[in-house]
């Protein structure tokens, strides 16, 4: 996508977003710390200073290609961890690390592997995350499952056991697709482990050979190879495979694993004048994977909100209600980050009045998912008037799983997540190619305006404040929505629901 070269915003450039602020009602400033301003006057003005030439660009180019993929439990990641706490002081915004427990390390070391059966060839592989490593010399025959349909391991019947099943992937090329990997992968998952299979090797879906991760299904409960093939290499196996060609693969993936650790998330906070108690959360996860260096996911957003609390502190703004920038941690691995967060905030949580989510790459904000909670549409919509030129805008009121606002839901607190246009978010998502290159560095900034637009609203509208879900309104949630099929499809969040280890029981 198109961006800024070299992270800089040059004069013409900067006259063309000037103009364009201008058509929008918005009025650029980048000047030093101004007198307080009118109500009116506040959500333009910090608008603007976002539209400016602020640090955001470089502070992602440092995230990305200093300190590269960031795996939670890795060394990149404690550099990001205390990189983000100093962001945050440096500009004069409070920050505190907090720790939360991971319930385990997963990190892949390195994975190769050899096709072998009358041809001998070596594509690239990569393990997906929660993957086994494989023992010295494994070798066992590689079959051909189709799409990993039901039908199709019936074909396979006992050929299947012992073997590592190839699954024919579409190509992705949006969001859409990318759910649609996720959902269909545990029944590909279940079904292969049922039939005896020693694992599951997907073909790649990104375009161009671009390997990826996302997580195996079972996530720590998985006791099984699960891999991702170069697109090319594993259609060459399909084609050899359909042939009538009887193939064996050896593949040799090595992964760290050990027991529970502690993480950190980091807070950064701007208290409240007249309701101080009263929480508006706003966050990006600081973790990401490795293959890439994480910048659609989730480093443009991180970016993103440092400058928001940036920009607020710089023109003295002081808002109703207390604000916190989370930046959080282990999201990928299972959203642990901001579940410990709500375990070690649960007494404040009833005073939470929104907890919102940024992960969806640099495409253009076109609203908000709202999560079964309609309540929260006018105040957006009051919110986003201000940037009412960086729209249209419209909302999906429909539970969405995935990202660092499901706990928050799961616990009763009005949540939201930004809704973007797809972008190049899709083929890049966990990939080799995720690189600060692919960021829409001109969208990111009117990203950031609406970002600061909506928190304002929520920070200080006496409206903003709606009540919470009961358990029993969060079961009725679940029940009415397809939430139960999006939480079985990430990980273990619908064993730990239904164990009352996630959320709240019903009362």
């Amino acid at each position: 996508m198109g961006g800024w070269p070299g992270g800089r915003i040059d004069r013409v450039t900067a006259t063309n977003v000037r103009c364009l602020a201008i058509a929008l009602a918005v009025h650029l400033s980048i000047c030093p710390p101004a007198p307080p301003l009118a109500a009116q006057d506040v959500v333009p003005r910090l608008a603007g200073a976002l539209l400016g030439d602020t640090p955001m660009v470089e502070d992602l180019r440092v995230l990305t290609d200093q300190i590269g993929g960031r795996p939670a439990g890795s060394a990149a990641n404690r550099r990001a961890i205390d990189w983000a706490l100093e962001r945050f002081k440096a500009a004069g915004v409070p920050a505190t690390k907090e720790v939360f427990r991971m319930p385990g390390l997963w990190l892949e070391r390195s994975a190769t592997a050899v096709v072998r059966g009358g041809v001998e060839f070596a594509p690239r592989i990569a393990a997906m995350p929660y993957s086994t490593g494989t023992r010295a010399g494994f070798e066992a025959a590689l079959v051909d499952g189709r799409f990993g349909r039901a039908e199709d391991y019936r074909a396979l019947g006992s050929a299947a056991r012992g073997a590592l099943v190839l699954i024919e992937m579409p190509e992705l090329r949006d969001l859409d697709g990318l759910f649609r990997e996720y959902s269909e992968s545990v029944g590909i998952e279940h079904r292969a482990f049922e039939a005896g299979a020693a694992g599951v090797i997907y073909q790649g879906s990104r375009p161009g050979d671009n390997l990826y991760r996302h997580n195996a299904s079972l996530a720590y409960d998985n006791r099984h190879p699960v891999l991702a093939m170069e697109r090319d290499g594993a259609a060459r196996a399909l084609r050899l495979l359909r042939s009538g060609m009887k193939l064996t693969i050896a593949p040799v993936v090595s992964v760290e694993s050990g027991p529970a650790y502690d993480s950190w998330n980091v807070i950064g906070e701007i208290r409240g004048t007249s309701q101080p108690d009263e929480v508006v959360i706003v966050g990006a996860h600081l973790d990401s994977w490795d293959l890439g260096t994480g910048a659609l996911d989730n480093g443009a957003n991180v970016a993103m909100l440092i400058d928001v609390a940036r920009q607020m502190k710089r023109l003295g703004l002081r808002p109703a209600r207390t604000v916190r920038f989370a930046l959080w941690n282990g999201e990928e691995l299972g959203l642990f980050g901001s579940f410990g967060y709500t375990q070690s905030h649960k007494a404040e949580l009833p005073r939470h009045v929104v907890a919102a989510s940024f992960d969806i790459g640099t495409g253009r904000i076109t609203g908000f998912f709202t999560n079964g909670r309609a309540e929260l549409i006018p105040v957006l919509d009051r919110g986003l008037m201000p940037v009412a030129g960086l729209g249209p805008f419209s909302h999906l009121n429909i539970p969405v799983v995935g990202t660092d606002n499901f706990d928050f839901m799961l616990q009763g607190v009005p949540n939201l997540i930004a809704n973007q246009e797809s972008a190049n978010y899709g083929p890049n998502y966990h990939a080799r190619s995720d690189e600060f290159d692919k960021v829409d560095l001109h969208q990111l900034r009117l990203n950031a305006a609406i970002a600061a637009a909506v928190t304002w609203e929520f920070a200080n509208a006496p409206s903003a404040r709606i009540p919470h879900q009961t358990p029993a309104q969060v079961d009725s949630l679940i029940a009415a929505t397809d939430l139960e099929q999006q939480m079985r499809s990430y990980g273990n969040i619908w064993d730990a629901w239904v164990k009352g280890e996630r959320g709240r029981p019903a009362r």
